[in-house]
């Protein structure tokens, strides 16, 4: 999820912090030794995901129902979020080798079927979209926050960070939103199709460098994200949104959500940096044995990279480190989320072996710049890319990225045809442009800015199965 454990007490005293400090500083240190002494499992790479869905009532409006519906799937892949009208399904973790990728979307095209029948027992219904176009901020209130201590302490504690001031929102985009919200309700607005990949400790810097590379031309492929409170804002407006709401007023390196300040030579640096550079939002300090590394995965849990290393451990203890590629929105469904991870996987994969690193021919900034251009522009956002070339995304994936993750899925040993699948559905994305916010646009433009019914009409096309690219505008 997105904040890790569940927690006692929303309440912290100044004792608290200073003995969490000392235990992250500790845990830091220790995960500094075990990546110098090759402690960690080394096992080929692994793919995983975590989805996040909105649950709509009968008028296509969030239904804080999530109580009712956990109670009566009881599945472990299955867990609640922030809000009441937000749940989480997760993938099994697939060793990225042969048909995993179809196994990957059987095991969450049954997920998903079990959630939406428990769903319309509470008279509801699931919707996987970046921003809910429906949702109002009436909804965005703690009364629809889950009842977990954890949120509330996040509440309080960003509250405290920003010295009790509200949040600011401000996103121009082809329409301008300003406004003041009070809580951390805002982020549970902004619902993303998490990739995650297992990776062995000797390459996770290079695979991490190559995946902010790839954030830029991920999110515009992704994009589904184009309107909030009525405003037609960025292709994928989840990625300012939830940037402000977590902001804490300081600096670009402060960022709690962001997209980082440099490449690293070693996956410490960030690490390092959550240690020095980040306040400690949820001082909970726990008697589990320091070799698990509570404190450093909670603290690392608070921090948001689009980005962002984890340390997990294996079923027989060994520590391993993943990258969770955070920029890819919700949906539209579940088709064209497991061809973004394809992307992905095949991508970073290729990348992160090139004899010559990626990152020593892109410059730091031009990667930064390109990924907000892509999110705010989506496929026509024009890029900076390898030897400085100016062009849109969508010339980039089809004169180079494309088959670059075709050639990376095949040499983790996908299958050939399972391959050609998955990239297949990009490729038809990619040959009319359209996204799931080019679709959103497309009806609007069509209908006007009548979100129940636009929200209707997504969700019967989510129902029918078919990729996006597919999807007409009737």
């Amino acid at each position: 999820g997105s904040v890790g454990q569940e927690i006692e007490d929303s309440h912290f005293s100044r004792e608290d912090f200073e003995h969490f400090a000392r235990c992250l500083e500790r845990e830091t240190d220790l995960l500094d030794a075990w990546l110098r002494e090759g402690r960690f499992a080394s096992t080929g790479p692994v793919g995983g995901f975590e989805l996040e869905a909105w649950l709509v009532d009968g008028r296509a409006r969030p239904v804080a129902v999530i109580e009712q519906v956990l109670e009566r799937i009881e599945d472990p892949l299955v867990v609640p979020e922030l809000a009441r009208f937000n749940l989480e399904l997760n993938g099994t973790p697939q060793p990225l080798k042969g048909d995993a990728l179809s196994r990957f979307a059987d095991e969450l095209n049954g997920t998903w079927g079990r959630c939406n029948r428990a769903a319309a027992t509470c008279g509801a219904r699931l919707a996987m979209i970046g921003i809910l176009p429906t949702v109002t901020r009436q909804d965005l209130t703690l009364a629809n926050m889950s009842p977990m201590k954890r949120y509330e302490a996040l509440d309080e504690q960003l509250q405290r960070l920003r010295g009790g001031d509200p949040v600011q929102i401000d996103i121009s985009g082809r329409d301008r939103l300003r406004f003041a919200h009070r809580d951390v309700m805002l982020e549970s607005a902004t619902t993303s199709f998490q990739i995650h990949l297992k990776v062995d400790a000797e390459r996770v810097a290079r695979l991490y460098n190559a995946s902010k590379i790839l954030a830029a031309p991920m999110v515009a492929v992704s994009a589904n994200s184009p309107y909030l409170f009525d405003a037609d804002l960025w292709a994928e407006t989840r990625v300012p949104l939830f940037e402000q709401t977590v902001c804490t007023g300081r600096d670009e390196v402060a960022k709690r959500v962001g997209f980082g300040v440099g490449y690293v030579g070693s996956i410490m640096e960030c690490f390092r940096a959550n240690l020095d550079r980040f306040d400690i939002l949820l001082p909970r300090v726990t008697d589990e044995p320091e070799e698990r590394l509570p404190h450093l995965r909670l603290h690392n849990g608070t921090i948001w990279r689009w980005n962002r290393p984890l340390v997990g451990f294996d079923a027989d203890g060994r520590p391993h480190l993943r990258i969770e590629h955070r920029v890819v929105p919700a949906g539209p469904t579940v088709q064209d989320a497991i061809a973004n991870a394809a992307l992905f996987f095949g991508a970073v994969h290729a990348l992160g072996r090139q004899e010559v690193a990626p990152e020593t021919e892109m410059p730091f900034e031009d990667a930064r710049q390109n990924f907000y251009r892509a999110a705010r522009f989506g496929l026509d956002a024009r890029v900076r890319w390898f030897g400085g070339r100016e062009a849109p995304l969508r010339q980039v994936w089809e004169e180079s990225l494309l088959d670059l993750a075709e050639q990376g899925l095949e040499s983790l040993g996908i299958d050939r045809a399972e391959a050609e699948h998955w990239t297949g559905i990009v490729r038809g994305r990619l040959a009319n442009g359209q996204t799931g916010a080019a679709w959103q646009r497309a009806w609007v433009a069509r209908h006007g800015r009548r979100m129940a019914e636009l929200t209707e009409r997504y969700l019967a096309w989510q129902e029918s199965g078919e990729p996006v690219h597919r999807w007409r505008v009737e």
